[in-house]
């Protein structure tokens, strides 16, 4: 990947941007907290989560970026995380049972691709277990997102999965996995008509890619 195509989908917004972008996703339908620091979206993150109810995870990177997956693998959190139980099953059938299931968490955490200063939210994935839950399964989903994924329109959102994200993925899956990553589930999330259902967690400080 060259260094122009890295720069033009990781510029860092100015404040006008951000607060515009904030402005239509709330417009949206969806609750918008902006953060200066990972350390703060750790905190925020933690905040929103309720003692005792069940959290799943979707792959991503800023979730270990920001911390949260350390914490949330450790034993000692004061939710109950499905996502051991789902990493750990050796049974491939049983494991995919698993994962369904856990897709209506009462809390889904993750992330997602690409951010239109118009509001809209999208993420790609190339099995669909990542971004599943979005739409509708989980109870409310909370995306931990960098201002660095702000685009201008949801054609360039688009855009920047395919121009940019997928290489940093596929690179990522074949060290995970051992193979390659792929377009395969587009999620698009235009607006969210359940109160309080979706929160962004909107990060001044780049995580994620």
């Amino acid at each position: 990947m060259d260094e122009n195509t890295i720069k033009k989908w990781t510029r860092i917004p100015p404040e006008t941007v951000i607060t515009n972008t904030a402005a239509g996703m709330k417009k949206r339908g969806f609750n918008v907290i902006i953060v200066d620091t990972k350390i703060q979206a750790l905190q925020k993150l933690k905040e929103l989560l309720m003692p005792g109810t069940e959290v799943m995870t979707g792959s991503s990177t800023s979730l270990y970026q920001i911390g949260f997956m350390d914490y949330y693998l450790s034993g000692k959190t004061p939710w109950k995380c499905l996502g051991p139980e789902v990493y750990n099953e050796k049974n491939p059938a049983q494991q995919q049972l698993l994962r369904r299931r856990s897709d209506t968490a009462d809390f889904f955490v993750a992330s997602v691709n690409a951010v239109a200063e118009t509001g809209e939210l999208v993420a790609c994935d190339r099995s669909g277990s990542r971004v599943s839950a979005y739409p509708f399964a989980a109870k409310n989903v909370v995306l931990v997102v960098g201002v660095q994924k702000i685009v201008k329109t949801l054609e360039d959102a688009l855009k920047r999965v395919r121009e940019y994200v997928y290489f940093l993925e596929d690179e990522r899956a074949k060290k995970a996995y051992g193979i390659s990553s792929g377009f395969g589930k587009w999620v698009i999330i235009e607006n969210e008509f359940a109160k309080d259902r979706i929160t962004v967690i909107l990060c001044k400080e780049p995580i994620g890619f």
